[in-house]
């Protein structure tokens, strides 16, 4: 059987990092893609293929998918658009620009390397897209609104790809983890501390009470549901390998809980669960 090969994006650590090397031990030849070069230099050290993919420019991206094509010889069988970030905050408190900024990291990026990728795709004759959504792509949750609104992009974005492509033999596939062991809190600390003034907000109150403490004192209590990323790229593997993948991937118990009462709740109702 011919290799297959993935480009996987935000490889520096946690999910995209464990579905590198994952994917590598199957057999896959991996295309492991990370913000920074000095990123990229450690996974070359740990046996990876990887280079530079920055989402939040259009000349990285596009220059990250030629490289793709050209070291595959132009066929990617597979794409993980696992990159992203948050912006902690208010939505009151959100300025445009930041707005703006997590917006080109965490969709538009990602959908300008999906339109450079689908030529070869189609060309091959197969290809998986595999886009890494979050619970809080359809459940919204107070303080994450810039996060909430990036992932419920993707998913209608997803969602209309995934229609668009329906007679041809690319797949486009929701993987929707919830609390997972990640560095995106510590992450976070840097952009919402650049673009969120909330000693000026009328609600600084609840910064102090509820968004601080969380942020930088987390709790050394383990989250009970939170899961390692292994148990993402097992969701990973089946949308790649299986013969049928599914269009949606749910990931830990409050995925599965927030599905279920979505569905069957009104919204006032799942508001008051959210809320809790």
């Amino acid at each position: 059987m011919t290799q297959r090969t993935i480009l996987i994006t935000g490889c520096s650590s946690g999910i995209g990092l464990d579905a590198a090397h994952t994917l590598a031990q199957r057999g896959w030849r991996v295309l492991a893609t990370c913000r920074q070069e000095k990123d990229c230099e450690i996974l070359r050290a740990e046996g990876l293929e990887s280079f530079v993919l920055n989402y939040e420019n259009t000349e990285s991206v596009q220059a990250g998918a030629a490289q793709a094509l050209r070291l595959s010889g132009g066929k990617i069988d597979a794409l993980f658009n696992n990159g992203a970030y948050a912006i902690p905050g208010l939505v009151e408190d959100l300025p445009r620009n930041a707005l703006r900024a997590i917006f080109d990291t965490n969709v538009f990026g990602q959908f300008e390397l999906i339109n450079l990728l689908l030529p070869a795709m189609r060309q091959q004759g197969h290809g998986r897209i595999v886009n890494c959504s979050s619970v809080l792509g359809f459940a919204a949750q107070p303080f994450r609104g810039a996060y909430n609104a990036t992932k419920f992009a993707m998913e209608g974005l997803s969602d209309t790809l995934r229609l668009e492509l329906h007679d041809s033999p690319i797949d486009v596939i929701l993987i929707e983890p919830g609390p997972i062991d990640t560095m995106i809190r510590q992450n976070s600390i840097e952009p919402f501390e650049r673009w969120v003034n909330w000693k000026t907000s009328a609600q600084r109150e609840r910064y102090e009470s509820v968004l601080r403490p969380r942020l930088y004192t987390p709790s050394k209590k383990k989250d009970r549901f939170e899961l390692p990323c292994s148990a993402v790229t097992k969701k990973l593997i089946h949308a790649l390998e299986s013969d049928r993948p599914r269009p949606r991937y749910f990931v830990t118990t409050p995925t599965y809980l927030a599905g279920f009462f979505k569905r069957l709740l009104s919204t006032r109702l799942f508001d008051k669960v959210l809320l809790r």
